[in-house]
């Protein structure tokens, strides 16, 4: 796969999201897809340092393609499915 690593964990991170429960285990009684993932969740998953996924997942943040909701100490991510088509669209149109 071409691209730069950081472009490549990001489409990752987005992937997993996409499907929580399939790519993260079960925290509790709470439904992935709702409440999200952990910083910590996804840097397990990826094999990478927790600072690391953490600045990604702000970065995707940022951008609006992801929604943090705080849940007890934690922050989780989970994706933002309409700004995501937003963004699908504007590349599908050429800019």
């Amino acid at each position: 796969m071409t691209g730069n690593p950081s472009g490549r964990l990001r489409r990752t991170i987005l992937e997993c999201l996409k499907d929580p429960a399939v790519h993260f285990p079960a925290r509790g009684s709470g439904d992935l897809g709702e409440t999200g993932v952990t910083a910590r969740a996804v840097a397990a998953k990826l094999g990478v340092p927790r600072r690391t996924a953490r600045a990604h997942l702000d970065f995707l943040t940022r951008l609006g393609l992801l929604r943090t909701r705080r849940v007890r100490c934690r922050v989780c991510y989970r994706r933002d499915e309409i700004r995501i088509a937003e963004v699908a669209r504007v590349f599908e149109k050429g800019w």
